[in-house]
């Protein structure tokens, strides 16, 4: 039952000398974007969110229903942060995904059992109050009267959403215009609560400009430095953040809350490793924010993952969503698991990619009322208290790829939990506009992805990992992508070496890896695609019929035989004069590819394209290496495991990243002097 009561600007229940805690606060953008209002405010208060039964009924067994959002976004009636202005009969909704109140996972990570809603008006409003279920249904909880400039304080139960659900409202406006003033998420505060502060750690490379737009960000919000004790920001790159136009001046603006470390690009674990390092050794934070150089800000984000923080039964990594900063109403990705069997990332089950709120809003999407457990958060935004950096060590020595993912497990196998907390999010640059397991990053997504199974992995030799690491090492073979394929395998023969290798070659492997690939046209990106010869199919397919994607898993292993078959032919000598084919990159498959001597593909970006040419001596010799090194390491699975597993926490200490940091000479600027 809930229990509403009228009150000013007190934080103090007076019956029962209860203090209450603002955790989670209604907010709205204020730089007028009617792309992110869908987050923030929903003008189709009249949808109602539908069950799974209906909607399958609806949309047809297997897919997801889209409701369609016939509703024009008023960014006008914005005030300011906490301000929204209404005009008479009017109605909206709250039931969105910034501002609606993640019940399930309070009452899942901590002992509150209720949460108080407070909502402040100048006139005459109704404010309906609505619950959902894990279910995805919602149901209404009460109706509130809110005189003129007056509070409406509502105290509401968390105990029944173990599965999930939400609380939000609906604000109607009567017979005249109404301004909401503020609204809040409260919970009780136990006796000798302290709120924890933090410090939140950005590692850059070559991108000053966003780095001096955090310094703004965060000097801009009062709230957010009210918990803030240091920004860190180390610079690994040769254009230096400190000679960015605008630094002096936002660098001044935060003051001693401030940090610029220089140290030379040891890639994204290096850079997180360190911000980890100096806040732990800095002893005042209770938490460190792990935060992307590329990303945009919502501030109250941060100040909700450390309240919730603040109140979890033990210390919890929390976790921050990611939005396309492209399309900024659409989220990547509402949770993240490993499977264990083929040890690779991926979505939670239950849970779907690429999600469009301006399409589908929070009170009309089903399977995201229903709570999300998962393995790990990746590091655009995420919160680790310091508590957990000191029992489990910093981050894996690994550059880039699988470091967030393995502190998650690391961390869970230690008893901590990760949860991804809705309401806390930024908006990243989207990764898919790029194929990354193809250029230089190929070295590390095969070699860390072997290393956390190695780690972590419950099942014999890894499961299915060893068995598709090589039918992938086979694919990029058919696809004349050597260039990848020289650096998977590189990365076993360096995976072969033992853990000593990690940090000895974090700051230099990366110039070794470019080296490498110089040596293949598939690298060898021209953004002037005139300079390329004019296409011409010397042989045209037979009978006429293209390439098709297999559709059984007989079907793929036919289409791989026969394009392995064609692999040991010598090319067709005028396949290397001018290209077979134009193939755009979303087309560059295996299935494809492999019916080719060559052929002109584009990069994934569209800014040029690589002439790709089949070389059968390269195919014969990769294939063979491929083999005996994935027999190797098979053969070698039990001792390696024990080996990588014996050494994981002094590889991962502050002793052994100190030493790091100490050898890692800063890069020379690229720009201005230093000042």
């Amino acid at each position: 039952m809930s229990i509403v009561t009228n009150v000013m600007e007190a934080a103090k229940d007076e019956t029962s000398a209860v203090l209450w805690k603002t955790v989670h606060r209604v907010v709205f953008p204020t730089d007028g974007d009617t792309d992110t209002l869908p987050l923030y405010v929903d003008f189709n208060a009249a949808q109602r969110v539908v069950d799974d039964q209906h909607r399958s009924a609806r949309a047809g067994a297997g897919t997801t229903a889209v409701v369609a959002q016939h509703s024009t976004q008023r960014s006008d009636f914005i005030v300011d942060r906490r301000s929204l202005r209404l005009p008479a009969y009017r109605r909206i909704s709250f039931g969105t995904y910034f501002n609606a109140f993640p019940a399930s996972y309070w009452r899942a990570h901590t002992d509150v059992a209720q949460v108080r809603l407070t909502v402040k008006v100048d006139a005459e409003a109704t404010v309906v109050i609505y619950r959902s279920s894990a279910r995805g249904t919602s149901n209404r909880v009460q109706s509130v009267h809110a005189d003129a400039g007056s509070s409406v304080a509502v105290d509401l139960p968390i105990t029944a959403f173990g599965d999930g659900g939400w609380y939000w409202f609906d604000l109607v406006a009567l017979d005249s215009d109404v301004t909401l003033q503020r609204a809040e998420w409260s919970v009780p505060q136990p006796e000798g609560f302290a709120a924890g502060t933090l410090s939140v750690a950005v590692t850059t490379f070559n991108r000053p400009d966003y780095c001096v737009r955090h310094l703004s960000t965060f000097a801009e919000s009062e709230d957010l430095l009210g918990v803030l004790d240091r920004l860190i920001i180390t610079d690994q790159g040769t254009q230096k953040v400190r000679d960015q136009e605008g630094f002096d001046e936002a660098a001044a603006r935060l003051g001693d809350k401030f940090t610029l470390l220089e140290q030379g690009n040891l890639g994204g674990s290096g850079g997180f490793a360190r911000g980890m390092h100096e806040t732990v050794n800095d002893g005042r934070s209770k938490y460190v924010m792990l935060l992307d150089d590329d990303v945009l800000v919502e501030t109250e984000g941060i100040l909700r993952a450390a309240n919730f923080a603040d109140f979890t039964r033990k210390p919890t990594i929390v976790g921050g969503h990611m939005f396309n900063l492209y399309e900024r109403a659409v989220l990547h990705s509402f949770g993240e698991e490993v499977n264990e069997y083929r040890y690779f990332w991926g979505p939670v089950s239950n849970t779907f990619e690429a999600h469009d709120f301006s399409s589908s809003n929070l009170r009309t999407t089903p399977w995201m009322h229903r709570r999300v457990d998962v393995d790990f958060n990746g590091w655009w935004m995420c919160l680790i208290p310091t508590s957990i950096i000191r029992e489990i060590g910093l981050a894996l020595p690994v550059f880039i790829k699988w470091d967030d993912a393995e502190y998650g497990i690391r961390a869970k196998a230690h008893g901590f939990r990760t949860v991804s907390l809705p309401g806390a999010a930024v908006w990243h640059m989207p990764w898919t506009e790029k194929d990354d397991t193809i250029d230089w990053q190929a070295y590390y997504h095969q070699r860390n992805r072997w290393l956390a199974a190695m780690l972590y992995s419950p099942y014999k030799h890894g499961g299915r990992m060893p068995r598709e690491s090589f039918a992938v090492d086979v694919r990029h073979l058919l696809s004349m992508q050597y260039s990848a394929v020289e650096l998977r395998l590189n990365a076993l023969e360096d995976l072969l070496d033992g853990p000593s290798h990690l940090h000895a070659t974090i700051g230099a492997k990366l110039p070794e890896i470019r080296k490498r690939r110089a040596d293949f046209d598939d690298a060898r990106i021209n953004k002037n695609i005139a300079e390329f010869p004019d296409v011409k199919r010397v042989k045209p397919p037979k009978k006429g019929i293209k390439p098709t994607p297999p559709r059984t898993l007989r079907s793929a292993l036919v289409k791989a035989g026969t394009g392995a078959l064609r692999q040991v032919r010598p090319a067709r000598p005028e396949a290397s004069v001018r290209p077979e084919a134009n193939v755009p990159a979303m087309d560059a498959r295996w299935w494809r590819l492999s019916q080719l001597d060559s052929a002109l593909v584009s990069s994934a970006d569209g800014s040029g394209a690589s002439w790709y040419k089949r070389d059968s001596a390269k195919f014969q010799s990769m294939l063979k290496r491929s083999i005996v090194l994935h027999q190797r390491l098979l053969a070698r699975w039990d001792e390696l495991a024990e080996e990588y597993q014996r050494a994981l926490p002094e590889f991962t200490s502050q002793q052994a990243w100190a030493e790091t940091f100490e050898n890692a000479s800063p890069a020379e600027s690229a720009g201005k002097s230093s000042k």
